[in-house]
């Protein structure tokens, strides 16, 4: 694949990212009503961050020239439901690399405030209470890592330091990895007794929606944390709550099922949950990995070299 010629839109102004190559017209988009220009010339699409599915599709079916979709989620499944309007051979790549630092220091923030009771002690403060007593602690707990891949992997280099008893990883299919076995979806029945800590980090599939579901959550042992930094849907809502009332285990939650979750839903206020409003990668972090990621992407395809982050080529 190779264009030296063509539009580009992109999320942010191409004067702030280095190393762009000068083959390609830069048109900044970030969601707004208006395009930048016609949508007919553009040969490489950016898509806008943490914006709804139906703002990130309204360009694809006028881009009949276009080669490669570019999200800057490691998640692709809000813009699966327009692959059906682009001609055959166009590249969707995801942003492998570009989350996996903010979305693992989140997950271990989760971990050690739901453990250490910082919530109540936030609330204890707010009331001029002082809350001491005896808390859990991350050591010698035994974490199950649920969707082992670059962002689960980065999980547990941050979990590393923590003296935790036991780390188990999990992915759709067994493998080995530096660290250690990683183990099948299949072995999940027997894993999940043991662990104190079960971290979602799978991406949503047709396989992982409602993953931890009635049975899932029925395994986890008594006053054990469910950490999801994963998407809202891999999770039963429904199930959890059910779990949740009767105080046999805690969550951590940076996406929910629905999201935005609406005022008044029971999960504001289920006991023993902490819920973060779905800012796992949207931190510091994110902006220079970002356009570092679309710089080299953009000068692969100049060059007709194959894209980073492929995750599948339409037919």
């Amino acid at each position: 694949m190779t264009a030296t010629t063509g539009d580009v839109w992109l999320p942010f102004p191409a004067e702030e990212v280095d190393g762009l190559p000068d083959a390609f017209r830069y048109r900044l988009w970030d969601g707004e009503e208006r395009f930048p220009a016609d949508p007919e010339a553009c040969v490489f699409y950016v898509t806008p961050y943490m914006k709804s599915s139906a703002v990130t599709l309204r360009p694809l079916a006028a881009m009949p020239a276009i080669r490669v979709v570019q999200t800057l989620t490691a998640g692709i499944d809000h813009v699966l439901p327009g692959l059906d309007d682009l001609p055959p051979g166009v590249r969707l790549c995801n942003a492998r690399g570009v989350h996996e630092a903010s979305t693992a220091e989140l997950a271990l923030t989760l971990i050690l405030a739901s453990l250490r009771g910082i919530p109540g002690m936030v609330r204890g403060q707010d009331r001029e209470e002082w809350r001491s007593g005896f808390y859990g602690a991350l050591a010698d707990k035994s974490v199950l890592i649920v969707g082992y891949g670059s962002i689960g992997s980065a999980v547990e280099d941050r979990l590393a330091p923590f003296e935790c008893r036991l780390i188990t990883r999990v992915a759709r299919s067994a493998r080995s990895a530096p660290r250690g076995p990683v183990h099948s979806l299949a072995e999940l029945p027997r894993l999940l007794p043991d662990a104190d800590v079960v971290v979602l980090t799978t991406p949503l599939t047709d396989e992982s929606r409602g993953l931890a579901g009635a049975g899932f959550l029925g395994r986890m042992k008594d006053g054990s944390l469910l950490v999801n930094v994963a998407r809202g849907p891999v999770v039963d809502t429904d199930a959890l709550l059910a779990e949740l009332r009767t105080g046999r285990l805690r969550a951590a939650l940076d996406v929910t099922d629905p999201e935005p979750l609406p005022a008044g839903h029971p999960l504001w206020h289920a006991p023993n949950t902490l819920i973060t409003p779905h800012v796992g990668g949207s931190s510091s972090a994110f902006e220079p990995r970002a356009k570092r990621l679309v710089a080299r992407q953009l000068t692969r395809f100049a060059a007709g070299e194959p894209m980073e982050n492929t995750v599948l080529i339409t037919e």
